[in-house]
């Protein structure tokens, strides 16, 4: 069976996305795909940016750094959406548009300390407490928010969550309506939630990113 192309992915996607807005009473447009492109090669972003997408994002400054020189002429938005270490921002931040991340006050800080911009960031709740997992509890999320908001140089655009392993994606749904009431209560924009798994349960509880690895460029080539 011949395996499909990554433009082929992009339109199942887009289908999808657009069959889980109908259920949701939404509309696609309100939906933004980024292609987390961890463990792929450069020749996989430049595939997808030629079947349309201009969001891309990565797990890993280094990973990121690597590839950017045969991506530098792409008129594309890059997302940060791995755990970011506060010894790599300077590097972040030449490298990333976004950061989903922000899991302490400390690199909040320090993005803020060292941007020469006003960045764009989400901050990263651990809805379901898991141990392995990082960001704000959500009993903290909102007083964390509004501390990273008072900051001079980044814009707190939304929240940012990353669901458990599930069989079922209705399993997780509790955990995106959990950070739906939290991004409303805060009155901030953007909810950056749901992967290949379980991005259609996301988007119906209110996503407006979903970050999609496997769903766009198949199985990873390697370990990553």
């Amino acid at each position: 069976m011949r395996a499909l192309t990554v433009e082929a992915r992009i339109h199942d996607v887009m289908q999808r996305i657009e069959t889980a807005c109908h259920r949701a009473g939404r509309s696609p447009d309100e939906v933004t795909v980024i292609a987390i492109a961890k463990g792929f090669p450069a020749e996989a972003v430049l595939e997808a940016y030629a079947a349309g997408l201009r969001h891309f994002g990565e797990n890993r400054v280094q990973e990121a750094a690597a590839k950017r020189p045969r991506l530098a002429h792409l008129d594309v938005t890059w997302h940060m959406v791995g755990h970011l270490q506060t010894n790599k921002v300077s590097r972040a931040l030449e490298l990333f548009d976004v950061v989903h991340s922000v899991d302490s006050l400390r690199l909040a800080q320090e993005l803020s300390r060292r941007s020469r911009r006003r960045l764009p960031v989400l901050v990263e709740v651990n809805v379901a407490g898991e141990a392995t997992k990082f960001g704000f509890p959500p009993e903290e999320a909102a007083a964390a928010a509004e501390a990273i908001a008072r900051l001079p140089n980044l814009d707190v655009i939304g929240l940012m969550t990353v669901a458990p392993l599930a069989d079922d994606p209705e399993e997780v749904r509790p955990v995106f309506r959990r950070l739906r009431d939290l991004a409303r209560s805060l009155g901030v924009p953007h909810l950056s939630m749901g992967m290949s798994d379980d991005f259609e349960v996301a988007i119906e509880e209110g996503a407006t990113m979903v970050r999609l690895g496997r769903a766009i460029f198949g199985p990873r080539p390697g370990p990553a």
